[in-house]
Order: structure tokens, then sequence, then C-alpha cells
């Protein structure tokens, strides 16, 4: 067995290098997983497990010291060091954004004036945030992105005023790091993260990656089996957001202990301020009730209110390759698991055994579709919902509600267009759930807005509704139609 606590009358315990490697191979096999690595953290030690193999067609196996890419995850890194700047004085939250970058821009000129980095950060800033151009390898990537945003980043709604993931918004953020500190964003985390943490297997190329045992992402082939995706990575331009940060489980947690000491590290220095550190907990804008996401953002982090809690964390998704991150601050226990490929909804089942047993926190059972649904006007959720990454077609049949998804633009070019049409039913006035479950786990989707159209459809992004055939953007400073008036958002 692991290490045992006691938390007031209840033993906590940390789950043994057998149990996370069987649970892990049984998850993995459930979610047709290639490859999954896990790291358990409690207090100053740690457990890990893997399972299945970094490729497909080459075979090698997943070791603990495997390097998976974490996706978003990377956000709670750009938010760290957008943090240590606020702690040296030279970057104000609440100040705008052109502030520090004069040449930013928006469609919306007004926007771009109010827009700050606290709103970047909680991912209320309004503009569309699915660009994922690429704009080479160069030391110059992330500031073409930002300057494309003056052109493409139409604004769906006034800054602060509903949650809206934000991935361009890192990316300025990353900007705003850059030009802060006079080097790349990827020399700053290696300066002022991966050298304090001690991390040395950390990526942020491929040509770094390929000094590690790297994992390949795969997708799911016309027979079901997992192939390999087209490429290893998403384009530099997106790096601050999340596009090629790679690490281990185990460095992860080494990260996440340095959160849940308030940013003081073992040897006495600081990676942040106690201030800065309770700070990017602190909730900042509340969130849909979608599961997909907590019941609200900080500062980076997505929080999470379990029984048991609070859990700050965040997940993270790239081209194949899939992470979790939980951390349980008051318990001192942390989890982090990483895929390359597969279905990672399944990976929450360890998650919920694995804090039940080492924190005493319950994680909330998946919502299921209702026995019964409520009846409502249909009417309120049909229509087209669209964004330049994505659209949602929502239509009546005759055995109910569809849904239509399909990638659009820079997405549908990394990772091959992809259309899903689900059966949903209604969960309540402004909630469809879909009627088969994926992992365990039936999606959810909200719908905003107080008239007898929704406005919004929302799953983590608020998508605007726009003109049948047409996408956010499409027609530049009119937003492709869409209605960016403030009236009738929740």
């Amino acid at each position: 067995m692991g290490r045992s606590d006691v938390a007031g009358s209840v033993a906590r315990t940390l789950p043994t290098p057998e149990y996370l490697a069987t649970r892990l191979g049984e998850l993995a096999k459930r979610g047709n997983i290639p490859g999954a690595s896990v790291a358990v953290r409690m207090g100053d030690e740690t457990v890990v497990a893997a399972t299945g193999v970094l490729d497909v067609e080459i075979g090698y196996p997943v070791t603990p010291d495997s390097i998976f890419q974490i996706g978003s995850i990377t956000k709670v890194w750009t938010a760290t060091l957008i943090m240590q700047l606020v702690d040296e004085g030279v970057l104000d939250l609440d100040a705008p954004v052109r502030t520090y970058l004069p040449e930013f821009g928006l469609v919306d000129e007004a926007a771009a004036q109010a827009v700050t980095p606290r709103q970047l950060l909680c991912h209320t800033a309004g503009f569309e945030g699915d660009l994922f151009d690429d704009h080479g390898p160069g030391d110059d990537a992330v500031a073409n992105l930002v300057a494309d945003l003056a052109e493409k980043a139409g604004q769906l709604f006034a800054p602060g005023e509903m949650f809206s993931y934000c991935n361009s918004g890192f990316v300025t953020l990353g900007r705003i790091i850059e030009v802060l500190t006079g080097q790349t964003w990827e020399a700053t985390l290696r300066e002022r993260i991966a050298v304090p943490l001690g991390l040395g297997r950390l990526a942020t190329s491929a040509n770094e990656a390929i000094l590690h045992r790297v994992a390949i992402g795969h997708a799911s082939g016309p027979d079901g089996t997992a192939v390999r995706v087209p490429g290893w990575e998403m384009p530099r331009s997106n790096a601050p957001a999340g596009s090629t940060l790679t690490t281990t489980a185990t460095d992860l947690l080494v990260f996440a202990a340095a959160h849940i000491a308030r940013g003081l590290l073992p040897d006495g220095t600081r990676l942040l301020s106690e201030a800065s550190a309770l700070a990017m907990r602190e909730p900042q804008v509340q969130v849909p009730d979608i599961e997909a996401v907590g019941g609200a953002w900080g500062l980076g982090w997505n929080l999470f209110d379990w029984t048991g809690g609070p859990i700050i964390g965040h997940d993270g998704g790239t081209m194949g390759q899939a992470a979790i991150l939980r951390v349980a601050p008051e318990s001192d226990v942390s989890i982090a698991i990483l895929t390359n490929g597969g279905d990672l909804a399944v990976m929450y089942d360890l998650v919920r055994d694995v804090f039940a047993s080492a924190a005493d926190v319950r994680v909330p059972e998946p919502v299921v579709p209702p026995a019964e649904s409520p009846v409502v006007d249909p009417r309120f959720f049909v229509g087209r919902y669209a964004s330049q990454a994505m659209a949602f077609d929502v239509v009546e049949s005759e055995d109910g509600l569809e849904l239509t998804m399909r990638t659009l633009g820079a997405a549908a070019e990394m990772l091959g267009e992809q259309v899903k049409t689900s059966k949903l039913v209604v969960r309540d006035a402004r909630t469809l759930i879909e009627v088969e479950a994926q992992g365990g786990q039936h999606t959810q989707y909200a719908f905003l807005g107080d008239g007898d159209r929704a406005r919004f459809l929302h799953m983590t992004r608020a998508i605007p509704r726009v003109a049948a055939g047409e996408t956010a953007g499409a027609h530049g400073g009119d937003q492709g139609g869409v209605d960016c008036s403030a009236g009738g958002a929740r």
C-alpha cells in the first residue's frame, strides 16, 4: 500500500502503483486509448503508472518518464508567468491590454480599447477565440497571430459580459509576456518555471520532443481502431494557449505542487507570491452548468465545486492527445493523466476513485438524460450556431432534436474535417443533453438568451446564432450577421 494520512477522522490513502497500473489499463482499453500515463501526488510522495504504447505503428511502450502534450493545461503555466509579472509590478491586470501592446486590435475597436489582461485570463474578453493560423516556426509566430486579431477576431459580446473559452486571449497574454520580458514565451517559461522547478523532461517543439520518449497522437480510423494523426504538433503561434508544451505526468504535478504551496518552493524561493497564487484560485466568472467545466473560472484555473473541495484544475487537448489535471490544495493531493488518443472521458473514473480515497473528495456522478424531459418550445434551440472553427446545426426531426457539428477553417485543416450528428433531449429549459454517452458521459449544451430564440449555444465557447449557411466573422466588421447586442444574455 502507499502512504496514508489522516485528515480529521478520515484516513486518506495514496493508491499503490499496482492499483494505478491495473485501473489505468482497464480504462485505456475501455476508451480505445493507445497509451496513457498517470501520476498521483500526496505531499512529497508521488505514485506513477503507465500503460499501452506511444505509437501504434512502432509499438514502443509508454513508461512513467514518457512525455505527452498537455494542451490547454499550458494556460495555467502562461497565467503563472503573467502573475509573476504582476508580482514584479510591471503588469496591472486591470489596465487595458493596449498599455502593454499598443498595436493590439480586434474587429471591434471599442472592445480592443477596453479589454484587460484579467479578462483574458478568465475568458471574458468576448472576442472570437479559436484562431489557429500557422505563422511558421519562427520567434515571431505569436506576434503575427496577435496581429491577425484586428481583422479576424470578431466581437461576440461586450468585454466582461460572460464566459467564453478563448485560446486567442491566451496567445495575447503570451505576447504580453514576450514584450515585458524581452524574450520568447518559450524562453521565459524555461527560465521562470522549468528551471526553478527542476523540470528536465519538457519540450516546446518537435525538435526538443524527439530527444525524449515522446507520445504520438492518434485518432479513430474508419474501422474504429487507433491510427496516427497526420502531424505531431499544432502551430507555434498558439503555444501560450497550449499547442506545443509537452512533459510527463510527474513533472506536471511538480508544477501543481508549487501552486498547492501557494508559490513557495522547497528551497525557500518563490515561484509566485502567496497573494498571486491565491488570487489565481479566486472565482472571476461563473460558467454555464454543462459539466464539461467547473462552476467558475479563476485566473487561469478552472474551479470545481466538489464535495470535500475546493478543487482547481484544467484539461487539455491537441492533435490526438489529451490530458487531465486536478488539484485539491487543502488536501495536498493532485492527479495528472496524459493520453495519446481515444476517449479521455473514461479517465474521469480514475479521478473519481483517487480523489475519494486520497483526498476525501467526492467527484459528482455524470449527468444522464432525464427519464422524462420537460416540455419546452424546441424553436428556442433550433438554428445554426457558428464560429470560425466550428458550426452547430440544431434541427427538429421526427425523432426529436438533432445536432450536427462540423469543424471549419484552420481547425479542419489540422485535424481533418470532422462531422458528428447526435440525438438530443431536453435536460431543462435552457440545456440539451446527448442521448448516447461517450466514455460514460453525455455531452451537454447550454443555450443562452431570454427571448424566443437562443442567442448562443454554449459548450465552453459561446457560439453565436447566425443565419443559415454562415459562420461567425464571415462578413468582417459585422461579425457575419451575429447579434452582438448586450441584451438577452445570461
